[in-house]
């Protein structure tokens, strides 16, 4: 059986209900020779350029390289993401499956969630005879949630039972939302509702506990309800009223559906999975609760195994981020990375940066007014290198690949029922790359690793923030010491670069060698060609230097049209070389007959023992002077022939 390559979109996987889903596909990838890549974000971030970053991963996959795609848009939180996913699985022809959300071209496995919510609706009427009702809904975009809060509005319009719109609190499907609804309803200081029902499990449940922290009994006082019973395998604080759906069978099914489209097996675009309602304990249906005493004692053992998971792995990435926050080296911050990615026992683990991660154009325009000249950096570049390659406890040598590749040649072994986890790196919404992470005991189902997530990209954050300012002050130095117009050596950049050799020679008693370099004419070129002309000329001069002074010498531009040469142990005879290698160069300048104008220069230099005390500018003065006493002879030769 040929093995497919399948996209996933998940957002929010520490979510009960997407993990039970995400291990109904790992369960099932093998089975129907699948090898799935999920492209997880975690945005739940209102910081807009976060959740951008965040976004970002759904960039990655260009689903033309892959067979076909699972989708959970009900999970994502931003509609103009779900279209943009769509219309490029719709471009590339692909099939895909969407799991709750039925989208007319796509294949889809859901459940009817108008018809458990009026259920559920109807038991807390017609069983529990209540009137006074409070909801906690999902998103109002989200489909499924929107679905919920619809049949529950309905039920109560043919009971004739009214709600103001401020008992329906719109959450996020996160615990959070369930606390902030109750002190929503309780500071109305209305009579309170009968019963709240939620449109998930984990609201549910945080409402319990918000409830209880007032005082408030449940469900004496107040009945509660879920939906998706993920909550019971948590907490049995009460148990809780909800739909049991089947989410991992869920996932299994999207995975058989692709399969038999790749196989030309005849099915059903629609599948809908059958739900019961489980009336227990939060509703007042007490006489339903099947918990035992063993029932207890497991659910124990299995919160105390979490527990100790999540603090060993709370200890080991808490030390590597403190190292990787303290350490100045990248090289030193991918050996880090390097020692915990074998630590935390994964089969396979990628680190993966956009080449234009440490993007130095941004430094180059604040330090010297350049335009920006590389690829923005809030999108995946074309080469991604990969500075950590590791695969079944071996690393391997950091390689580049390409972009729609994703992963290095080495993941492609041949092995079927993969499920690779690429989560996105970024600051805000500059994108770093992402990593890619398979058959890890790291629980990545869980709010930690999203909070791992964030720090470690802070960290690399703060490796490129050191990096850059290096990078910077490097930059600082070079236009403090050159000089912006010839490229050679300013003053600044000469004191600098003389200044150890000077004192070696003041205290050594050796000799040192000043040269003067005046070009001639430059007012007559200027005046006869315009300036631009004029500033070619000098850096002509530059030029000259840079090809004559082969011999450890040190030059720099002076100013204007002056330029000074500066050698230790420098004879008579290697000053004079130097002088008529200069010549000949400026000869050379003139053969090649680009320039309009006669290059010409007049030189002199000076040679002493330097003295303590006394300063390098000094013999510059002294030379300067036999300089211009050599521009007085030009001048009057050609006077004279004149």
């Amino acid at each position: 059986m040929n093995s497919y390559k399948i996209a996933l979109i998940i957002e929010e996987m520490d979510q009960s209900y997407q993990s039970s889903i995400l291990n109904g596909i790992a369960a099932a990838a093998s089975e129907f020779s699948l090898n799935i890549s999920v492209f997880v974000s975690f945005s739940g971030s209102i910081n807009q350029a976060h959740a951008k970053g965040e976004f970002n991963i759904f960039n990655l996959p260009d689903f033309n390289d892959f067979d076909g795609a699972i989708l959970l848009t009900n999970t994502v939180a931003r509609q103009s993401v779900i279209d943009d996913i769509l219309n490029r699985i719709k471009a590339a022809g692909i099939p895909a499956v969407s799991i709750d959300n039925d989208i007319p071209y796509l294949y889809h496995v859901g459940i009817d969630n108008k018809a458990a919510m009026r259920r559920i609706t109807e038991h807390l009427i017609n069983v529990h005879d209540h009137r006074r009702f409070a909801y906690i809904s999902g998103p109002a975009d989200n489909p499924e949630s929107a679905d919920r809060l619809a049949a529950f509005l309905e039920v109560l319009e043919e009971n004739n039972i009214a709600i103001s719109d401020d008992y329906i609190f719109y959450g996020d499907f996160r615990a959070p939302s369930g606390r902030e609804a109750v002190k929503h309803f309780l500071s109305l200081g209305r009579e309170l509702p009968d019963a709240i029902i939620c449109a998930n499990d984990v609201m549910a449940s945080s409402a319990i506990c918000g409830l209880t922290d007032e005082g408030i009994n449940v469900p004496k006082d107040i009945a509660v309800t879920g939906f998706d019973n993920t909550y019971t395998t948590q907490n049995y604080q009460v148990e809780l009223t909800s739909v049991d759906r089947p989410l991992a069978l869920s996932g299994r099914i999207a995975c058989k559906m692709l399969s038999n489209h790749f196989n030309n097996i005849e099915q059903e675009r629609s599948v809908i999975l059958n739900m019961s309602p489980r009336f227990t304990e939060s509703c007042g249906c007490s006489e339903n609760v099947t918990s035992t005493v063993e029932d207890f004692k497991e659910q124990n053992y299995h919160t105390y195994m979490r527990l100790e998971t999540s603090q060993v792995f709370m200890a080991d990435t808490n030390k590597l981020l403190v190292e990787l926050l303290g350490t100045d080296s990248f090289d030193n911050y991918i050996d880090l990375l390097k020692a915990f990615s074998a630590k935390i026992g994964a089969e396979e683990f990628y680190f993966c940066l956009c080449e234009n991660w440490l993007s130095e154009s941004d430094i180059d325009s604040a330090v010297s007014s350049l335009p920006e000249k590389t690829k923005s950096v809030t999108d995946y570049s074309d080469d991604i290198f990969v500075p950590i390659v590791y695969s079944n406890g071996k690393f391997y040598d950091a390689v580049k690949i390409k972009r729609r590749d994703i992963l290095p040649e080495i993941a492609n072994n041949g092995r079927t029922g993969k499920l690779y986890y690429h989560i996105p790196l970024h600051f805000g919404d500059r994108c770093f790359g992402y990593m890619v992470i398979y058959n890890s005991p790291m629980p990545l189902h869980n709010s930690l690793f999203e909070s791992f997530c964030i720090s470690l990209s802070n960290t690399l954050e703060n490796m490129r923030k050191v990096i850059s300012l290096e990078y910077a002050v490097e930059r600082l130095k070079r236009l403090y010491a050159r000089d912006t117009f010839s490229g050679i050596y300013n003053r600044n950049g000469f004191i600098q670069a003389t200044d150890q050799l000077y004192r070696s020679c003041v205290e050594q008693q050796r000799n040192i060698m000043l040269m003067f370099i005046d070009l001639d004419g430059l007012k007559h070129i200027n005046d006869t060609y315009g300036h631009s002309v004029g500033d070619k000329a000098i850096c002509c001069v530059a030029d000259v230097l840079v090809m004559a002074c082969t011999h450890g010498e040190v030059y720099c531009r002076f100013g204007g049209d002056e330029f000074i040469v500066f050698a230790a142990d420098a004879s008579e005879a290697e000053a004079d070389a130097l002088t008529k290698r200069i010549e000949d160069y400026i000869g050379e300048v003139n053969k090649s007959g680009k320039h309009p104008f006669k290059l010409s220069a007049s030189t002199g230099y000076f040679i002493t023992k330097p003295q303590k005390g006394e300063d390098i500018f000094n013999f510059v003065t002294e030379a300067d002077k036999v300089m211009y006493t050599e521009k007085k002879k030009k001048k009057l030769s050609k006077y004279l022939k004149a």
